[in-house]
């Protein structure tokens, strides 16, 4: 099985090189141009979290996550934008991938935290801002290793999805104790080498895979249009999303590292 998921990340690898035409010259400057708007794309979302932030403030976890879904939308997306346009070919001085941290660090981790502590999902007082405190640190610490997101493309530890841990503990009502569990146990999987799906990335099932997370998304998008009261059927539904994404990166990891040596 190991062998199976290498070889078919090394055939997508070629397939998707493979018609791409060697440069030996400079880029056309259009490429240049487009490679600065796949930047300013991706910054886009730091003024997305400045805009979570603020709302998480003034209470209004509604407009919040409407801005999530947007940042969860481009952060989908950018990554697609920078190979098609070869920006670092073009922009070889620009690291892209920091950009991307930076952003994600605040739209999946500062803004969430912050949203779920100024609603009251996290007990009040100095518990729970050592429960705010777990993600922020243990999240730092995993953005900057480099081993983050393996060379097959998986994320390795709990990949600070804390929007998606706020989405539920506001759809579903849970309690501080509730949500307070549930953060203490995600920022310990930080630390844990699960290997975890990277939906537009992980060639094992991809195409099965993005489907289910455009499915999710439309989910997420009927069930914050029907907010404060969404349908309870939507929002199950939404969780079998999550129960695949647990299973397939659970089974996937297990299969990799259990598998026997190449050559034996």
């Amino acid at each position: 099985m190991a062998d199976d998921i290498h070889n078919s990340q090394a055939l997508s690898f070629k397939i998707g090189t493979s018609g791409l035409p060697l440069r030996k010259t400079p880029p056309p400057r259009l490429f240049k141009a487009c490679g600065l708007a796949v930047h300013f794309y991706t910054a886009s979302g730091a003024i997305l979290a400045f805009l979570i932030v603020l709302a998480a403030i003034h209470g209004d976890v509604v407009q919040a996550l409407w801005l999530a879904l947007a940042a969860l939308i481009i952060d989908g997306t950018d990554g697609w934008l920078a190979r098609r346009f070869r920006v670092s070919e073009t922009l070889p001085w620009f690291d892209g991938r920091r950009l991307d941290d930076i952003v994600d660090y605040l739209t999946y981790v500062f803004g969430p935290i912050l949203l779920l502590w100024n609603t009251g999902h996290l007990p009040s007082g100095f518990g729970g801002m050592l429960l705010a405190a777990l993600p922020l640190l243990g999240s730092g610490y995993q953005f900057c290793r480099v081993d983050a997101k393996t060379d097959d493309h998986f994320f390795l530890g709990f990949p600070s999805y804390w929007n998606v841990v706020a989405f539920y503990a506001i759809i579903f009502h849970q309690s501080p104790v509730v949500t307070g569990i549930i953060i203490f146990i995600c920022s310990i999987l930080v630390f844990i080498p699960i290997r975890y799906l990277y939906p537009s990335r992980t060639v094992i099932l991809r195409p099965l895979t993005l489907t289910l997370t455009a499915l999710w998304l439309l989910c997420y998008t009927l069930i914050v249009q029907e907010m404060p009261a969404p349908s309870p059927w939507l929002m199950y539904l939404s969780l079998l999303y999550m129960v695949y994404y647990v299973a397939m990166s659970l089974y996937l990891t297990l299969r990799i590292h259990t598998a026997p040596p190449v050559g034996r």
